[in-house]
């Protein structure tokens, strides 16, 4: 059973930045792929990021040029460096890893599904 454990989260200005941290309890340099994902108040959960094993990622179109994904294989870590945050980035973060169906098409990497989730972290924005 593979863990994972957020950590990062807190309360921000508008403009801040911030930087999630994800421990992975098993190899990550093994997984198909990890995630980012938030859910914020009275929202769908949506996916943030992507990064691959390859060295593939994606974003959300809403992240897209703010928000970077980056990974330390030697750790175990992942990461989600968070730039220019505005009030509508506030939600609970949660990383996942290993994807059961990871696809690839013109609007670049997706996973329909992982298996192993935090427990998330919160990220508040003010104005």
């Amino acid at each position: 059973q593979v863990q994972l454990v957020e950590s990062g989260g807190g309360l921000v200005q508008a403009g801040e930045s911030l930087t999630l941290s994800c421990a992975v309890s098993e190899s990550i340099s093994s997984v198909n792929a990890v995630g980012w994902f938030r859910q914020g108040p009275g929202k769908q959960r949506e996916s943030v990021a992507i990064s691959t094993r390859t060295g593939g990622t994606n974003f959300a179109d809403s992240v897209k040029g703010r928000f970077a994904i980056s990974r330390d294989n030697g750790r175990n870590m992942v990461y989600l460096q968070m730039n220019s945050l505005r009030p509508e980035d506030t939600a609970v973060y949660y990383c996942a890893a290993e994807c059961q169906v990871l696809t690839y098409t013109t609007a670049g990497y997706s996973c329909n599904e992982y298996d192993y989730w935090g427990q998330g972290t919160q990220v508040t924005v003010s104005a």
